[in-house]
């Protein structure tokens, strides 16, 4: 099972995957999976991967980048180790013409993220290099939004995987899906790229009529979706002209990623089942 949405273990095996999204006329952004280091030693190895991955982006002219968890370098060590490490990966991926961005972990990590992502994203020659990711499950998240929007940073819109209590969170997915709704149409008219996370086709839809209705173009954002996941809708929104964008994981620390998300919100485990049945 995990075969269909993980890219195997190794550099190369993703970046082979990635050479055959981009030969489907679709953009990846690649994940080298992995959480909660515990000494810096583990955080600048997990770094290291992505120095490569981002050396082999920029040699075989992939239209990639890269995805960051900040607890996998060192986030819950303290002091400058993550913000550094992070400075050094935007640099380098400005360098080879790609982008870094930070993944949103659960809610204790969410404000950490938003301030370390733009202190990095203020720092002279990384405008448009750095962003992050925006859960539409969260109360907070259009406020997040609207200070991130003024400071130019890309977003990623999902609705959210983590189980978050319901002081913090919208518990009923209508409540998420209006929210999502109503951020996309923030985001698709704030002049940043920005790129449109589901694989939910009512959302997919209503992100499509906003976009004929409001003349915007289709080069001025992308859809996000996961590898392995709703393939069929990825080729389709590519052959009507949009941007697509795949999230590729791999790496050995598969098991553990997957174990985590499924124990952590039931719900993820019939959306991986729906998906095995689906071309």
């Amino acid at each position: 099972m995990s075969s269909r949405f993980v890219a195997g273990m190794t550099v190369e095996e993703v970046i082979e995957a990635a050479q055959t999204l981009q030969a489907q006329g679709i953009a990846s952004t690649l994940d080298s999976l992995g959480e909660n280091v515990l000494t810096p030693e583990e955080a600048e190895r997990s770094a290291a991967v992505y120095h490569r991955l981002l050396d082999e982006i920029g040699q075989k002219h992939l239209n990639a980048n890269v995805s960051v968890k900040l607890t996998q370098i060192g986030m819950d060590l303290g002091g400058d180790l993550t913000e550094g490490i992070v400075s050094r990966l935007t640099e380098h991926a400005r360098s080879v013409g790609s982008f870094v961005r930070i993944d949103m972990e659960g809610t204790p990590y969410t404000q950490a993220t938003i301030d370390l992502v733009k202190r990095v994203h203020a720092q002279p020659g990384n405008q448009g290099r750095i962003g992050t990711v925006i859960q539409a499950y969260l109360f907070r998240s259009e406020a997040d939004i609207q200070d991130l929007v003024a400071n130019g940073i890309r977003i990623r819109l999902c609705k959210g995987a983590y189980k978050e209590p319901p002081a913090l969170a919208f518990p009923e997915k209508a409540d998420v899906d209006r929210n999502f709704v109503r951020l996309m149409q923030i985001l698709l008219k704030s002049g940043v790229y920005h790129g449109i996370a589901t694989h939910d086709e009512a959302m997919v839809n209503a992100t499509t009529q906003f976009v004929k209705e409001n003349n915007i173009d289709l080069n001025s954002f992308e859809f996000q979706m996961l590898y392995g996941i709703r393939r069929d809708l990825q080729n389709r929104l590519v052959k009507e002209g949009f941007r697509v964008r795949v999230y590729v994981p791999f790496g050995s620390e598969w098991y553990p990623y997957f174990m985590r998300r499924l124990a952590e919100r039931p719900a993820n485990v019939l959306f991986l089942a729906r998906n095995l049945l689906r071309r």
